[in-house]
């Protein structure tokens, strides 16, 4: 082992059987050594022994000159080791890697085809934008006139010049159109992706290749028509590598123009229905087709098509397909949903697949599905789901059941039904703002309150575990207990509960170990509710409530001190004080209506109408009776007028300046600000996604979340794709809400899929935001 001409092979077995660091150390030591005494005989091998412990993670930047002496080599073995050697151990951050442009030249021009593709190689790998400049002439000469093989190279090392430097576009766009007209499928393949690359990154290249649609549309047609090929089948699939490839471009090319989206039509159905689907080569080609179709101007049947394929998909065994299946239906939902609604019944039985990504993709797109038509059927389904889907599923799933029934709702009753049943059997998993939504729908639902206390009473009496339940019930017991003693309810099943179980109920919510402190005060709040909706009882109720008073919770404690204060010295006020709740307005909308006692719908206030009388209630508390407003002689303005004229300069609110909030991958977020002069809490953010460079982003999704202290309301978007920098941004409306001021951040979830064709999702963390947006 202490050898210094230790070959390659020795070096492996040695470091196999060792089990300290000190031979590769060693090793290093003797490769240092023989570098720098330059040893002409032992370079080839001490770099490849060199390489190989750099792959064991080893730090070998010692060896990066040896590679460019090796390089420099006449000999074809040197420049081979030499090149791997500058691919494995240089990159752009490393100054050296400037030292390979004269030697890569040199290459370029031997004329050895071995050595030339050598250099493309290494030009393709690791070429810097500089380099790309300099060596742009060698590779389009190589790209135009050389043999099809290092023509075949010199495309694939031109893609690499155009992503780093997409103004030589315009030296590679007459190569291409000569390229189109070859037969050479491989050369094809390059060709295509060169195109697409420089169509990407450049709008009047994407204009001037429109011209090529009907040779991609050509060279599609062929591979479809053709028949077996030993060379380039696979699976029975005619070249499935360029078919994709062809289909890619396709895609860009047809974003944006219906005459192109109409002249590839005709060939995207055959490719459609006569590609097989039992291999995954197969089903990758459709993939792209479905992915072609639905991105471009295609006529309304062949995104029938589309969608069927996809729903095709989801009957297949194999959980990568139907994964890719869920997500690709999720993005078409917006697009085309009648066509949807047909594989409803598929896409709920993927929720019942033991694979978590797939059970939480067919989640996500019954959700979507979820209309006024088939709200009852789809919650019915997606309970069962709920009841026994996994603890991390139920957030989710109980989020997307609270809001469709809110959204879908045929009527009270199902809605209050839909979220009792939703908070029994997600428990404390439910979203926080679930008690409240859920008590405000009751409390607007008088005509429902009999059978509603039935059935929450019922739902107590069997369990008290779920928290979220438990806080419903015990404030509707404080509000409407007395309704259980009556027999108002013909449509619940008939309970016999008595005057004393009430109370007892409730006792049993305050010792209960189970009890959060919230719900403990739920629970002491309606238990004094109670001792004046059930007057029998009174004694119990002030037993109960004084035990707390030496509670070691300080909140539940101070509540019931002031209680035992209300029964002692202001048992006078105790019915006035304990009076039912008033209706809570819902003022998620600007002019929305008013629910009001009893479900009739009001128009919302008016508050023109009452400036007149808030201006004499101010004046009235100076004391004494309200008088005359004064009047200026000679002016027949009211004070209000007067007032109001007086500060409305002072009230304007200066604009908020616009934020950038993201930008990549072509695509780019604003924010707009303005805030209602009615409603100094609430904040309007318009958000605006658009392009900077040519394509079409699709599937574009936008998700928010603030602090607890804030709300926030996500409106419809204008769409879900984004086009190119000629078109309209998509808009999407923000309601923020902010009583207590606090400072503005935000979380953002972005989900869209580029030109590419490859999904993608961003998370951003928003801190930035102008101090006028929520001081």
């Amino acid at each position: 082992m202490g050898d210094p001409l230790m070959t390659l092979p020795e070096l492996i077995r040695g470091v196999r059987g060792a089990r300290t660091q000190e031979l590769v150390q060693r090793e290093c030591a003797r490769i240092r050594g023989a570098i720098r005494t330059g040893d002409p005989q032992a370079g080839t091998t001490n770099l490849t022994k060199l390489l190989y412990i750099h792959l064991l993670g080893y730090p070998a930047h010692f060896g990066q000159m040896e590679c460019l002496k090796l390089l420099a080599s006449p000999q074809f073995h040197q420049k081979r080791i030499g090149y791997l050697g500058a691919a494995l151990l240089l990159d752009e951050r490393q100054d050296a890697h400037l030292l390979l442009t004269n030697s890569i030249k040199n290459d370029l021009a031997h004329p050895s085809p071995c050595v030339q593709g050598l250099a493309l190689a290494c030009l393709g790998c690791l070429g810097s934008a500089g380099m790309c400049r300099d060596l742009v002439g060698e590779v389009q000469r190589l790209a135009g006139d050389a043999l099809a093989p290092m023509r075949r190279k010199a495309v694939a090392c031109a893609v690499h010049m155009v992503r780093k430097v997409p103004e030589l576009s315009d030296i590679f766009v007459p190569i291409c159109d000569r390229l189109l007209k070859e037969h050479s499928q491989g050369l094809l393949h390059g060709t295509l992706l060169l195109i697409t690359e420089m169509c990407e990154r450049r709008p009047d290249v994407l204009n001037h290749f429109r011209k090529a649609v009907p040779r991609v549309v050509e060279i599609l047609h062929n591979l479809e028509v053709s028949g077996y090929s030993l060379e380039h089948s696979i699976m029975g699939v005619s070249n499935p590598f360029l078919q994709v490839r062809a289909l890619r471009l396709l895609r860009v090319l047809g974003q944006g123009s219906e005459e192109a989206s109409e002249a590839m039509n005709d060939t995207l159905a055959q490719v459609a229905m006569n590609t097989e689907t039992s291999h995954n080569v197969g089903s990758a080609v459709l993939y792209e087709t479905v992915l072609t179709i639905t991105a471009v101007h295609s006529a309304p049947g062949l995104r029938v098509l589309a969608v069927n394929i996809l729903g095709r998909f989801l009957l297949s065994r194999d959980r990568n397909i139907r994964s890719v299946a869920l997500m690709s239906l999720l993005r078409l939902v917006r697009v085309d949903q009648s066509a949807l609604q047909r594989h409803r019944a598929t896409v709920l039985a993927c929720l019942r697949d033991p694979d978590p990504s797939i059970h939480r993709r067919a989640l996500d797109l019954s959700l979507a599905l979820m209309t006024g038509a088939n709200v009852r059927t789809m919650t019915q389904e997606l309970l069962g789901f709920l009841e026994t889907c996994p603890p991390a599923m139920k957030p989710p799933c109980a989020s997307g059941l609270l809001f469709a029934a809110e959204r879908f709702a045929p009527n009270k009753r199902w809605h209050i039904d839909t979220m009792l049943q939703v908070l029994t059997m997600a428990g404390s998993l439910v979203p926080d703002n679930a008690v409240s939504r859920l008590i405000q729908l009751i409390v607007g639902a008088g005509e429902l309150h009999p059978y509603i206390m039935r059935r929450l009473y019922g739902a107590l009496a069997c369990d008290i575990s779920q928290q979220p339940l438990v806080q419903v019930a015990t404030w509707c017991i404080g509000e409407y207990g007395d309704l259980l003693l009556a027999d108002s309810c013909e449509e619940a099943e008939p309970v016999q509960v008595e005057e004393g179980q009430v109370p007892a109920l409730l006792e049993r919510v305050l010792q209960s170990h189970l009890s959060l402190p919230p719900t403990r005060a739920l629970a002491l709040t309606a238990l004094m509710k109670l001792s004046t909706r059930l007057p029998g009882d009174i004694d119990r109720i002030r037993r109960i409530v004084s035990v707390f008073g030496s509670c070691h919770d300080i909140e539940l404690q101070q509540r019931a001190v002031e209680y035992n204060a209300l029964f002692r010295k202001y048992d006078h006020l105790r019915a006035s004080v304990l009076e039912k709740m008033p209706l809570v307005r819902a003022e998620e909308e600007e002019g929305a209506e008013v629910v009001a006692p009893g479900g009739q719908k009001r128009a919302p206030f008016s508050t023109a109408q009452e400036e007149p009388s808030q201006v004499a209630d101010l004046l009235d508390l100076l004391g004494g009776p309200p008088a005359d407003p004064l009047v200026p002689a000679g002016s027949d303005t009211p004070v209000a007028e007067s007032l109001l004229d007086l500060l409305e300069d002072v009230t304007t609110a200066p604009p908020i300046p616009p934020l950038r909030v993201w930008e990549g991958d072509g695509l780019r977020l604003d924010f707009a600000f303005q805030r209602p002069p009615a409603d100094p809490h609430l904040l309007l953010i318009t958000a605006s996604a658009s392009r900077t460079q040519p394509g079409t982003t699709l599937g574009f999704l936008l998700q928010a979340a603030v602090p607890k202290a804030l709300q926030v309301q996500l409106e419809a978007p204008s769409g879900t794709s984004v086009p190119g920098p000629d078109g309209a941004p998509l808009s999407q409306q923000l309601r923020v809400r902010n009583p207590g001021q606090a400072p503005l951040r935000m979380r953002l979830r972005l989900a869209y899929t580029p030109p590419a064709g490859v999904p993608v999702q961003e998370t951003l963390e928003i801190n930035d935001f102008p101090a006028a947006a929520w001081q």
